[in-house]
């Protein structure tokens, strides 16, 4: 038929959504239910052959050089797709530093050349999975536990809160008590057991965090108050504690790491002690109340989301909701917040995955390419916004940029 030669129909790829995590990078296409690939945030210089962690790079050149590479290996090894053709939906943290963020987009813009990049809180993305516009969202990460209060879709950063305390600190734990306490049994040899120590100065990262996923679990708060009788050995308790069973960890096929029941469940404790400045998780969730205005606190406690590879932890939930209803009963909250109800939501995914899929859910709306950067915006003023809320009505297209080239913040 001539008279449809030369007509097509131009329909917009599906966005790329990436998650930048401390440890791992989740990627995948907006309006999917999960990321195609989990990979560990790691690359391998292609000019120098160094590997280096994306948040420890030494300067922006090498953070520049390292993201770049990085990012290849997403588009051409793990998504398949090519990147001019692509919207991309970027999962970011509050407190990502804006050095990081500059040079992200400048990779993305002037490297990958795609056409629009979005920078979205996750906490307020992991709200977009439920439905609400309110709630408090932590965030237990690699590295550190953030605690951010959200209400009708603005984050209130003044009441944010943090704490280094995440999956880094129960390695450390984890290896040093394995180091000191554990067992070792090698089949090629005599066949004897042995102190860790004795075989190996060190362990792996993986072999750690994986004898933490497989074997390690939160315990409650009464088997928590036993653990610290048994260990001041000032208590008739100390018998009343049973530890749980020994587990065996197999290694390189010939040899088996006994794991004791007592490391399995004290592992985690880091994350519920309180340190020397009397911070604790539960105690920064309700600090973290304080700070907002007095009508939002019982909304706020009542809609807890908690995200995070930390997070999936068996018991870490049951035992945050614990520790936060005996904080509320010692001072100075007990006077100060007289709730009694406190509540967690059940995620519709993975806790590690949630920042992810309100990404995903995000970047499969109209509204998409209205509320991105676009590249030629973003050639010609280098500005990269602070992305707070999805409110109000602006437009980042290029006239906006050239009449906001004085801010730093624009409101979207």
């Amino acid at each position: 038929m001539p008279g449809f030669e030369g007509l097509t129909l131009t329909v917009e790829k599906t966005a790329v959504v990436i998650d930048i995590g401390s440890a791992y990078t989740k990627c995948g296409f907006a309006s999917e239910t999960g990321p195609r690939s989990i990979v560990k945030s790691i690359v391998k210089l292609r000019d120098s052959g160094k590997v280096v962690k994306l948040n420890s790079c030494s300067g922006e050149a090498e953070l520049f050089e390292a993201l770049r590479d990085f990012l290849h290996v997403l588009y051409f090894k793990h998504l398949l797709v090519n990147p001019k053709e692509r919207r991309v939906v970027i999962c970011d943290s509050v407190f990502t530093s804006i050095s990081f963020r500059q040079t992200l987009a400048s990779v993305l813009f002037d490297h990958f050349e795609v056409p629009s990049v979005l920078m979205a809180p996750c906490h307020l993305l992991a709200l977009l999975t439920l439905g609400s516009s309110h709630g408090l969202v932590i965030d237990c990460g690699f590295a550190e536990t953030i605690v951010l209060p959200i209400y009708e879709g603005i984050p209130l950063l003044t009441a944010a809160e943090s704490l280094p305390v995440g999956a880094k600190v129960i390695h450390d734990q984890l290896e040093a008590q394995l180091l000191e306490h554990g067992r070792i049994h090698v089949a090629k040899e005599d066949g004897s057991v042995k102190p860790l120590s004795s075989v190996l100065s060190k362990l792996d990262e993986r072999v750690v965090e994986d004898i933490k996923v497989r074997t390690c679990f939160v315990t409650n708060m009464e088997r928590s108050k036993l653990i610290q009788n048994t260990n001041t050995e000032t208590s008739d308790q100390t018998s009343e504690y049973t530890p749980p069973p020994d587990v065996d960890y197999p290694v390189g096929g010939d040899r088996l790491i006994l794991v004791p029941g007592r490391i399995r469940e004290t592992a985690s404790e880091l994350l519920f002690q309180i340190d020397y400045e009397e911070k604790s998780i539960a105690t920064i969730v309700l600090d973290s109340i304080l700070k907002c205005p007095i009508d939002l606190r019982r909304p706020l406690i009542e809609n807890m989301v908690v995200i995070g590879g930390t997070a999936m932890m068996p018991g870490f939930k049951h035992r945050l909701l614990a520790e936060v209803r005996a904080a509320l009963k010692r001072e100075p909250y007990c006077s100060k917040l007289p709730l009694n109800t406190v509540k967690i939501h059940n995620t519709p995914s993975h806790d590690n995955c949630t920042a992810w899929l309100g990404g995903a859910i995000f970047g499969a709306v109209d509204i998409l390419a209205t509320r991105s950067i676009p590249r030629e915006g973003f050639l010609k003023s280098r500005i990269l916004p602070d992305w707070f809320h999805f409110n109000g009505n602006y437009m980042y297209t290029t006239d906006m940029y050239e009449s906001q080239r004085s801010f730093s913040i624009i409101k979207l």
